[in-house]
């Protein structure tokens, strides 16, 4: 069975930081794209980062520059690092993966949540003094 387990969520001041992990069991990450989503109140859920499974990483214009992604496969975990944070920044983080199945397919990072098959449950980040 696979799970997603996302951790590192809180609630911070402005200008401060959080790292969160997406810990993944029941297969390994190696092939697989991983991806960060924001779930913020009375908003679409938007993707925030992600990485492909080369270790590529693509960060969305709003948070670059403030947030990274990296790989940690020998731990099957993808962190999110999350600096200079601000109060819009706030919402339910999730993880997803998209197993990939070919070459072609390891190539292209998708950025669209319907293309993931599998999610957490999501950590929630609030910022706000």
């Amino acid at each position: 069975q696979v799970q997603l387990v996302e951790s590192g969520g809180g609630l911070v001041q402005p200008g401060g930081y959080l790292r969160l992990s997406c810990t993944v069991s029941g297969v390994s990450i190696d092939n697989a794209h991983i991806g960060w989503f924001r779930q913020a109140p009375e908003k679409e859920r938007e993707g925030i980062a992600f990485i492909s499974s080369g270790g590529v990483p693509f960060i969305v214009d709003s948070v670059k520059g403030r947030f990274t992604i990296a790989r940690e496969n020998g731990q099957n975990t993808v962190h999110l690092q999350m600096d200079s944070l601000r109060p819009q920044d706030t919402g339910v983080y999730l993880c997803a993966m998209k197993l990939t199945t070919s070459v072609m397919d390891s190539l292209v990072i998708p950025t669209d949540p319907e293309a993931y098959t599998f999610w957490g449950q999501g950590t929630q980040v609030t910022v706000s003094s």
